[in-house]
């Protein structure tokens, strides 16, 4: 079945246009009732299924809070509202609570303009394809409510910060501590600003915050892991030790050292993974996207680990971890996996976990990824009126020949549609910078010939 609405990150757009709107939201609240209601694997008779419900900060996000609430309460499910908390929150309470299904709304890292809605599984994880696909069946369908005495309830979970805020501690191990350290953390102005401050602080560190306080409209805005500008000169401003910078929703993770250097999602996931194997933690290998470092992968390579590449989307990195049964995965935008730790990506355990890893060997970020050279990346989005078939074109098909041939190994290339523009995606990376230029400037004017012809 085609999907109409959901992508592969659920549901998302601008507010106020479909799908994000209040009658679309209410529509779909109420059809993901009636198929969480028909599932009787995990309902006994007569039982209400029950939904967790979360939101970042984002002004609309009260609306579809409320639209949501009573689609899912006329089909006769229960809902447990727990105000602005993480993504990775809501993964975790939907499984800890043992309810059937967890909705986050949330646009991640995109402006304040934009909101989504997602689920969660009632094992923390998104929604299988097939479940997706039984909800949008049931979305053009007509609201019928539930009998009065069928309806669901709605209820507030008080103690849902708190309760996350300790699972994201004992990620960390018992016997250690981050005293000594004063750290920045940049919340995004997003729904880990009543959070995540409390976590390192709990743990023993000094910290500094900035993004912390959302007035609906200020979420990502210069700030987080996507503008981490401001955590760097935070870091040199209040001379700390390191700097976490997360992005609206809380699944991603940007660091600095002391220096106010960023160090991005490959660089993260090296250490964690330099650190399981000096350790003697590590199990299987690590998964990347086929946006991952190419200098990532022979690092990786020199430590004795398999490497492998998903599409590009935390979704597939989980899907490839759980096909080879790897623990380790992550992106170049910072989504990493840990997944003895957690279902999903965590900015907040992801950021515990590299901290450990620095804790144990007393080195800074810049010694501990020495062994890490990073390959200059080119990317050039070339805009396009209508879809073509690249594997088709032979002006990019011999564009990319020649480039290979120039390159050998030591360069990679990677031609992708966007999920949500028209546009196609020309990445290539090599040892000089020049020459991935050169050739993703090549093959950029061979896909516009295409897309002309």
């Amino acid at each position: 079945m085609s999907r109409k609405y959901f992508g592969t990150d659920g549901v998302r757009g601008r507010v106020g246009k479909l799908p994000i709107t209040p009658d679309f939201a209410m529509r779909l609240g109420y059809a993901a009732g009636k198929v969480l209601a028909s599932d009787h694997s995990v309902l006994q008779p007569g039982q209400h299924p029950t939904v967790l419900i979360g939101k970042d900060t984002r002004i609309s996000c009260y609306m579809l809070e409320s639209a949501l609430t009573a689609g899912l309460t006329a089909a006769g499910v229960h809902v447990n509202l727990t105000g602005p908390l993480p993504t990775p929150a809501i993964a975790y309470l939907t499984r800890a609570l043992r309810l059937q299904a967890g909705v986050v709304i949330s646009a991640s890292h995109n402006p304040y303009e934009d909101n989504g809605i997602k689920f969660f599984s009632a094992t923390g994880q998104k929604l299988p394809d097939a479940v997706e696909e039984k909800i949008e069946a049931q979305i053009e369908n007509e609201i019928h409510t539930a009998p009065s005495r069928e309806l669901g309830r709605a209820r507030r979970i008080e103690d849902a910060q708190a309760r996350y805020i300790e699972f994201c501690k004992s990620s960390f191990p018992f016997d250690k501590d981050l005293r000594g350290l004063r750290i920045v953390v940049d919340c995004a102005n997003g729904a880990t600003y009543h959070v995540a401050p409390h976590v390192f602080h709990e743990l023993g560190a000094e910290v500094v915050t900035i993004g912390t306080e959302p007035d609906g409209l200020n979420i990502n805005l210069d700030c987080g892991a996507t503008h981490t500008a401001a955590l760097s000169s935070a870091v040199r401003k209040h001379r700390a030790d390191f700097g976490i910078a997360l992005d609206g929703d809380g699944d991603r993770l940007m660091m600095s050292d002391r220096d106010g250097r960023i160090f991005d999602g490959d660089q993260l996931v090296y250490v964690i993974a330099r650190h399981r194997v000096e350790t003697g933690y590590m199990k299987g290998g690590v998964a990347g996207t086929l946006m991952t470092n190419l200098g990532m992968e022979h690092a990786l390579s020199r430590l004795g680990l398999p490497f492998s590449r998903a599409k590009v989307g935390d979704r597939y990195v989980l899907e490839l971890l759980q096909e080879k049964g790897w623990q380790l995965g992550g992106e170049t935008s910072g989504h990493i996996l840990c997944l003895d730790k957690h279902k999903t990506g965590d900015g907040i355990i992801s950021a515990l976990q590299v901290l450990h890893a620095l804790k144990d060997s007393g080195a800074s970020l810049a010694e501990y990824t020495s062994d890490l050279t990073l390959y200059p990346q080119v990317l050039i989005n070339v805009p396009i009126a209508r879809r073509i078939d690249l594997s088709a074109a032979l002006p990019v098909k011999e564009a990319e020949e020649q480039a290979k041939a120039d390159m050998g190994e030591e360069g990679r290339i990677v031609l992708r549609p966007s999920g949500t523009e028209p546009l196609i995606r020309v990445m290539v990376e090599s040892a000089s910078e020049a020459q991935a230029r050169k050739w993703a400037e090549h093959i950029a004017e061979s896909v516009k010939l295409a897309a002309a012809a």
